[in-house]
């Protein structure tokens, strides 16, 4: 059984109405691969554009590790435009005049859905640790969840980048029926050694700081801050490539002539740096960022079809367009052409294209005229064969 509600975690800032966002609680658990079960559970999500009469224009767009399920507008917490503003709305390549895209914000996370923020029904108090380790599987059927909820069966299109590309090769490994076309942008069919250790200083970071406190620190009433804006630091830096920074910022000082023979700001980049990690802990979970980093590290897709990946497409009709940047160094070209090749192996139609860009792995977020093109064409032909 489903209820649509209002998000718990953000009653003091949201309405459930169009402009803010929804959520739908379900009651029936929801089993997850660590072995325990969540019940009951939330999915908060955004909705742009509108379902048409056949509900066959509907289009998922996943989040990465640190978005949420304001992809479009403007977000409500930040008052900034939404993370994918370049890709998302009306004239757009995603075009909200033509498809009703829907994003939720993944289980584990704190914009309203089921996350350690969140309040353990048993205790009366935020679950923190006590929250069960959850994989990109269990954000996927959390997600099919919801649009069962919604009445939407079949997806026109899914897409998303870095972790939103993983929840993308998810859904058509596990619900091969339910997707027409799918973009992965800038993804992996697996983590790798370097992304699990970035991950780890991540995570030390912030269990390193006095006010994590063991992950209890709501209770409290304290937050592990300069924890998680080191974490986000040493994320934001794999982010971009090596191009990116020297042009953005090369050795320029930060409102000085001359370096201070000191331990501040002296540099640009530095002061940059520091502006990411302090505007991040306004808006994102500590413990959050501990479950989520932990999903993508346990992203294993081959391994669940005997190390086979093109195994985990061998049902699929799904059309493929499997997008990479060439400077990305997080999620590197080669990973991605592993996703095309495999999915060529299991006779699946898929068009590799690799994008030139300086901006690493952040591309995908960015004015990338490359970018805007091949999605917009794509789903511009699939939505043509459909007979939109």
């Amino acid at each position: 059984m489903a209820e649509a509600i209002e998000p718990r975690f953000l009653r003091p800032l949201l309405a459930p109405d169009a402009e803010h966002g929804y959520a739908m609680r379900f009651d029936e658990p929801l089993a997850l691969d660590c072995g325990r079960s969540l019940a009951p559970f939330t999915v908060a999500y955004m909705t742009y554009g509108a379902l048409n009469a056949a509900r066959s224009n509907a289009i998922l767009v996943c989040h990465a590790l640190s978005g949420d399920q304001f992809a479009a507008g403007t977000h409500p917490v930040t008052a900034r435009p939404g993370w994918w503003q370049t890709m998302v709305g009306p004239g757009k390549p995603i075009d909200t005049d033509r498809y009703f895209v829907i994003c939720t914000n993944v289980i584990g996370g704190c914009m309203g859905s089921a996350g350690p923020a969140e309040i353990n029904p048993s205790t009366g108090r935020p679950f923190a640790l006590e929250f069960p380790v959850i994989t990109i599987r269990d954000m996927v059927c959390a997600q099919r969840k919801l649009l069962d909820g919604l009445g939407i069966h079949e997806l026109l299109s899914i897409t998303g980048g870095s972790m939103g590309g993983m929840q993308v090769l998810q859904w058509v490994a596990n619900y091969p029926e339910c997707v027409v076309s799918a973009i992965p942008i800038a993804t992996s069919a697996r983590h790798t050694a370097q992304n699990i250790a970035l991950h780890e200083v991540g995570r030390q970071a912030i269990m390193a700081d006095p006010n994590w406190r063991g992950g209890n620190y709501q209770q409290e009433g304290v937050q592990p801050s300069k924890g998680l804006a080191v974490a986000r630091m040493v994320g934001h830096v794999s982010y971009l490539s090596e191009a990116a920074l020297e042009q953005k910022f090369g050795r320029a000082l930060q409102g000085r002539d001359a370096v201070s023979y000191g331990f501040g700001h002296d540099f640009q980049v530095e002061s940059y740096l520091h502006h990411q990690g302090s505007t991040f802990v306004e808006r994102f979970d500590a413990n959050s960022y501990l479950y989520i980093t932990r999903a993508m590290d346990y992203f294993d897709l081959a391994a669940d079809y005997g190390g086979m990946l093109s195994r985990a497409f061998a049902n699929a009709g799904t059309q493929f367009k499997v997008i990479s940047f060439t400077s990305d160094w997080l999620f590197p070209t080669a990973e991605n052409r592993r996703i095309a090749e495999a999915l060529t192996e299991a006779g699946v139609n898929a068009d590799f294209q690799v994008i030139e860009s300086n901006r690493g792995h952040d591309a995908f977020l960015l004015d990338e005229p490359e970018l805007f093109a091949a999605a917009r064409t794509f789903l511009n032909a699939v939505a043509e064969t459909r007979g939109m």
